[in-house]
Order: C-alpha cells, then sequence, then structure tokens
C-alpha cells in the first residue's frame, strides 16, 4: 500500500539557503526580507504535531504555528538525512545521507551516517554536496555552527557543517548566549544553533514524558527570551529535522521470525519505523528492477497489509521519496523498504545487541507526526 502524500512547496531544504540569501539581499524561496545577520535553529524532534498537543507549554512556539509555518522534513525522517539537507539545500537523493543506517556497497557493510565514519567514509566525499556554509564563505559571510563540544570534530560535523566556525556550547542557554555574542560582534553572519535536547529525552522516555515536556519548556523560555534581543537587521527561523513517536515494547515487530520477510536480504539497515533491506549484491543489480526485490516485497505486504508502506527502490525513487537520486547514491537505498504506518516498530531479534528496543520516541517514517516540522519565524523574519 503506497502512500499518496505529496511533499509541500515548502521545504526544509530551503530553510538555510533562505536565510543565507536574505543576508545576501536576494530573493528566495521563503519570501525572507533582507537582513545583515540570520540565526537558523534545528530542534532535533520537534514536530508540529507535538507542539499542537502541548501548546501550553510551549507559548512562543505555539503562538507562531500557522498554516504558513509548517513545512515538510525529508525521507526517511531521520535525523542524518535531515540535517544534510538543511545544511546543503538539497534532496537526500543529491547529497548522500539516505537514513541513519545505510549500505557502504564498495566494503560490503552497514554504516552509521551519525557515528561510523571512517577512512572507508570520509566525510568530505561520501556526503556529496557542498554546504550553505561554503556557500556563504564565497559571499564573505561569516558562519557558525553552535552545538555541544561532544559533536566539534565529529565525522557528521565535518560531513553537513564544514565552512561553518564551530561554537561549542553545552547548554542550550549558553548556545543562545554564544549566538547573541556573534550577533553583537560581526556586521553580517550565518548562523545555525542545534539544539539535541529534545530528541534525546524523546528516544529515552517518549515525547510525551515529563523529561521531554521539560525540555520543551526550556526550550520556549530560551527562545522567548532570545527573540526579544534581536535587532531590526537580525532574523530568526526554528525549524527541525523530523518528529517523534511513541512506540512501546508491546508495538514491536519481529520480523525475522517470520523467514518469507528475511528471505535473500544479506543486510539489515535503516529506522525501526524505516527498515531498509538490502538483497544478496547478485540477486539485484542497483537501480534495476529485480524479480527478488519484487518477490521480496510482496511477502512484506502480504504480511503486514495496512500496518507499513512497502517499496522497492525503483518505486521510491520513482515516488520521489528521496528527491533527485544521483548514480553514486542509488545503491545506498535498500533493495525494499518498509515504512511503518502504524503506530509499530520493526526490529531483527537476531542480533545480541538489542540496546536499541529501549528507545520508545521513534521516528523515520512518512506519517505526518513524523515529517511535518515547524518553520517559526522571529526578529526580521517574524511576519
Amino acid at each position: 500500500m503506497l502512500p499518496a502524500r505529496q511533499f509541500s512547496a515548502l521545504r526544509l531544504a530551503d530553510v538555510l539557503t533562505s536565510s543565507l540569501d536574505a543576508v545576501c539581499a536576494r530573493p528566495n524561496p521563503l519570501g525572507l526580507p533582507a537582513v545583515r545577520k540570520a540565526v537558523v535553529i534545528l530542534a532535533d524532534g520537534l514536530g508540529v504535531s507535538s507542539i499542537r498537543a502541548r501548546a501550553g507549554h510551549a507559548r512562543f512556539l505555539s503562538s507562531r504555528l500557522n498554516k504558513s509555518s509548517i513545512i515538510d522534513g525529508v525521507f526517511p525522517a531521520t535525523t542524518a538525512a535531515g540535517i544534510a539537507t538543511l545544511t546543503t539545500g538539497v534532496e537526500p537523493g543529491q547529497h548522500g545521507l539516505v537514513g541513519y543506517q545505510v549500505l557502504d556497497r564498495a566494503h560490503d557493510r552497514v554504516v552509521n551516517q551519525l557515528t561510523g565514519w571512517d577512512d572507508g567514509m570520509q566525510p568530505a566525499t561520501w556526503q556529496r554536496s557542498r554546504t550553505v556554509f561554503d556557500r556563504a564563505g564565497d559571499e564573505n559571510v561569516p558562519s557558525f555552527a553552535i552545538g555541544p563540544k561532544r559533536f566539534i570534530g565529529s565525522g557528521f560535523t565535518q560531513a553537513v557543517l564544514r565552512g561553518a566556525q564551530y561554537v561549542p556550547a553545552e547548554k542550550v542557554a549558553e548556545r543562545f548566549a554564544a549566538a547573541r555574542s556573534i550577533l553583537s560582534e560581526n556586521p553580517s553572519a550565518l548562523i545555525y544553533l542545534y539544539v539535541a535536547e529534545l530528541d534525546v529525552a524523546a528516544h529515552a522516555h517518549g515525547w510525551e514524558s515529563d523529561r521531554w515536556l521539560a525540555q520543551l519548556e526550556s526550550l520556549d523560555s530560551e527562545l522567548t527570551r532570545f527573540a526579544s534581543t534581536l535587532r531590526s537587521d537580525e532574523g530568526l527561523l526554528l525549524t527541525a529535522d523530523h518528529g517523534v513517536i511513541d512506540v512501546p515494547s508491546t508495538r514491536h515487530v519481529l520480523f525475522d521470525t517470520e523467514p518469507a520477510l528475511v528471505t535473500g536480504v544479506r543486510h539489515i539497515a535503516g529506522d525501526p519505523r524505516c527498515v531498509q533491506l538490502y538483497l544478496d549484491s547478485q540477486q539485484a543489480e542497483a537501480g534495476s528492477d529485480s524479480s527478488a526485490a519484487d518477490t521480496l516485497a510482496d511477502a512484506w505486504r502480504t504480511s503486514q497489509g495496512d500496518r507499513a508502506w512497502v517499496y522497492t527502490r525503483a518505486e521510491a525513487v520513482a515516488a520521489g521519496l528521496y528527491g533527485r537520486v544521483a548514480a553514486e547514491v542509488l545503491p545506498r537505498i535498500g533493495d525494499v523498504l518498509i515504512a511503518a504506518r502504524k503506530s509499530i516498530a520493526y526490529y531483527d531479534s537476531r542480533p545480541a545487541n538489542q540496546k536499541a528496543r529501549g528507545m520508545i520516541g521513534q521516528h523515520g517514517s512518512l506519517t505526518d507526526e513524523e515529517v511535518r516540522v515547524p518553520l517559526i519565524r522571529a526578529g526580521a523574519f517574524e511576519r
């Protein structure tokens, strides 16, 4: 059962690019006015549905949430793909980060695109696109990325934030303080500020937990304070890479217990809500129709019915789920993709390490809760 959704005209890919255009006094997809300085905040895991559900605890955010402040993220609805799209301005099929875990076909292994960088997966080449920060340098606009110290030299940072000066700041309040200092000290600037805390709380405790709610209230409070300091030539946008739904352990589907669902599968990757299955390399050539992939997809459709959307790679590409897909990126996409439609998560129970099954907050699929993210405007960008 394939989804009929069409991604909206307002895209995550346009947020940072439009901000740079505004700093350069150029027309832009978001219609932002010309400014001297722009701040883009990425609140990891903050979906529109969660803001609406907790509106009384996030008055700054909810008061600015309207039809024009809702945009679509990317597929899969996962951090590696979403942040890379934000910071490059292109779709996953172009920048190449097409999931949380994907197949590195050259080395016949599954790689984690957040934490698995090594000599076989170089940030400068695996992520294929120039960043918006690189382009800001072409315009002599200084750019900055503000986030926790632990990310300062990571492979993912080198892949998606290259061109920006990384400014470490541990607490959310310290990150906003760093942004205010940068704004005050530079005649022009493009600033990216990363907030990880909501996503961390959601994975561990669920977005409906008190822990998550406390992080939402903290972010909303800091935003209120920071926005009040913005000057007439300073614009602010807040967005997210994906939303989150809570999946209890009673809703885990151990798909390996049904042999037909793993027949011919060599590698399993993706997220629990967006599984990517890779067939034995001799069974399916990347980018071509494959009877083995069709057979496996049919087995999943028969088994799961309306609990999931099931695609072959060819179907997913034809549906435009990854945007335009470069030939180099095509083999990274699974031969068969399973995107959870109901509040379930798919797991392979065979590996010894089952730590991931402790996660409550989940994301990756095509539901509105996971794909629709906010575009909150303040300062000179406020409407």
